[in-house]
This record gives structure tokens, C-alpha cells and sequence, in this order.
């Protein structure tokens, strides 16, 4: 059994914020796999389905934030699992706006829901999905910032940052925490400021036909 968690608020007002982003992402994970989450548990809205090809439990805390842990602590003791089995997706300041990476451990960096999932779980090897919400304008704090809605500009990035969270959480359960973050945690700048620097450090005589047409 393996445990996928969404952090959130309950409550329609914080549907579109920031810091629901790991319900949406958990969502999106349940209508893939055919599971509805609406059974009432530890505190939770639990739906039990395969996601990856395991048996898995889809839990939102409906605790609210800070208390999360009051949640997945307890359905962790009921099924016997270690926090090596737990998939937590949660926002990340840390990350800019539609940014997906993978994480196993670590401490909470100020995120409250975090903070809880620590004081109520044996250890911190739980692997977290961290989803971009980018940094707070100048002068706006930090809380608020969180419970805040996307703006209509953002959410065709948002939209796209879902889908490939709950890509990383079926590959974390199919494919292993290694294999998923070497996939997940690429830089996606990188691969297009590599090839533009291996152009600019190539000789001119093995530029390829194509380029030397274009040049002037």
C-alpha cells in the first residue's frame, strides 16, 4: 500500500490558491486512475485505487493546512506503512511558477504543512512532489501571497505544471523515486543553454549545411 497525499485548505473559497495546488495535483492523480475521493477517513477524503501499478490510498487532509499531520499521521500507523511508502505533493515558494521537483527528506522551509506531516510522522523519508508557485511580489507577505488565486494569465502554465506533477507521483510509484527524479528534476533550461553553447564553441568549417545557408 502506498500513500499519496494532497496538501490544501477545505472549503471552496481556497479552491484556486496557491496553496491547494497538491489537492488539484492528487485530483488529477484520482481521475487518471478511475478512484473517486470521497470517502471520510482519518480526518481526510480518502479513495483507494492502483496509481503506477500499486495499491495506493489518495488522502486530502481536511484538517486544514497547519494540522495535516493529524491526518496522515494516524493513516500511516492504521496500514502499517513507513514514511518510505508516503507521497506528499505540496507548493513550494522555493520554485518559480510551474516548476515540478522531486524530493526525498528534508525539513519543512517554512511550509507549515510540512511542519505538521514531521511532528506526526516517525521521519522525514517521506518523498514530496514540490509545485512552483513562485516568490511573493516585493512588500506582500509571504502567507498571503499563498492564499491568493492564480491570476487568469498563469494557468495555462498551471494547468501544464498539474499534468506533470501527476506524471512525477505515477512515476514515483511505478519507476522508484531515483529513475523518477532523474527524469522530473532536469533543468529545462539546461538542454537549450547546452545546445546553444556547443554551437557558439564549434569551429565555423563543421557548422551544418543549414546553418552556414543561413548565414549572412
Amino acid at each position: 500500500m502506498r500513500l499519496v497525499v494532497g496538501l490544501g485548505n477545505p472549503g471552496r473559497e481556497y479552491d484556486d490558491t496557491r496553496h491547494n495546488v497538491g489537492f488539484r495535483v492528487v485530483d488529477k492523480v484520482a481521475d487518471r486512475a478511475g478512484v473517486s475521493v470521497d470517502d471520510k477517513k482519518f480526518r481526510a477524503r480518502v479513495g483507494r485505487g492502483r496509481v503506477g501499478g500499486e495499491a495506493s490510498l489518495i488522502m486530502k487532509p481536511q484538517t486544514f493546512m497547519n494540522l495535516s499531520g493529524e491526518s496522515v499521521g494516524p493513516a500511516v500507523g492504521f496500514f502499517k506503512l513507513t514514511t518510505d511508502d508516503v507521497v506528499v505533493v505540496h507548493d513550494e515558494l522555493d520554485l518559480p511558477l510551474g516548476r515540478v521537483k522531486l524530493k526525498r527528506g528534508g525539513g519543512h522551509g517554512g511550509h507549515n504543512g510540512l511542519r505538521s506531516l514531521l511532528k506526526h510522522l516517525p521521519d522525514d523519508r517521506f518523498v514530496r512532489v514540490r509545485f512552483g508557485i513562485g516568490r511573493p511580489p516585493p512588500k506582500w507577505d509571504p502567507a498571503d501571497y499563498v492564499l491568493s488565486k492564480f491570476r487568469a494569465d498563469e494557468w495555462a502554465l498551471v494547468d501544464e505544471a498539474l499534468a506533470t506533477a501527476a506524471d512525477a507521483v505515477e512515476s514515483i510509484l511505478r519507476d522508484g523515486i531515483s529513475k523518477a527524479m532523474a527524469q522530473f528534476n532536469k533543468d529545462p533550461d539546461k538542454g537549450s543553454n547546452d545546445a546553444q553553447k556547443k554551437r557558439a564553441d564549434r569551429p565555423a568549417s563543421t557548422a551544418t549545411k543549414t546553418e552556414r545557408e543561413e548565414q549572412p
